[in-house]
């Protein structure tokens, strides 16, 4: 089972910033297509952004673009997403997630083969 790993979220005021890390077990990250989900109190998963595996292009939903920022180091089999100018409605469970296919590049949660079991994300002023 390929097992992948969340960290880094936390309690940041309005404006701060995190950088969420998701390492992974049992595949690298370049083999897939990773990106992120997020899923607020109530509210169906979103899919935030997602980095291709193959020439490394990038996606993201409108209300995180220009604020958000995804990346990859294959030696470290890690994914990053660098949050910065957070907003009351970004907070929520922050899930890791793959796929082989178009999913995740395409922003379709539904779509993606493995997921993490999520690091939480907090606003609070």
């Amino acid at each position: 089972q390929v097992q992948l790993v969340e960290s880094g979220g936390g309690v940041v005021q309005p404006g701060g910033s995190l950088r969420l890390s998701c390492t992974t077990a049992g595949c690298t990250a370049k083999d897939y297509a990773t990106g992120w989900v997020s899923q607020a109190p109530g509210k169906e998963r979103e899919a935030v952004s997602c980095i291709d595996s193959a020439d490394l292009s990038t996606n993201y939903a409108d209300s995180v673009r220009g604020r958000f920022t995804i990346s990859r180091d294959t030696v470290k089999n890690t994914v990053y997403l660098q949050m910065n100018n957070l907003q009351p409605e970004d907070p929520g469970v922050y899930y890791c997630a793959t796929s082989h296919g178009s999913a995740c590049i395409m922003l379709r949660p539904s779509g993606m083969d493995y997921w993490g079991k999520g690091t939480l994300v907090t606003v609070s002023s």
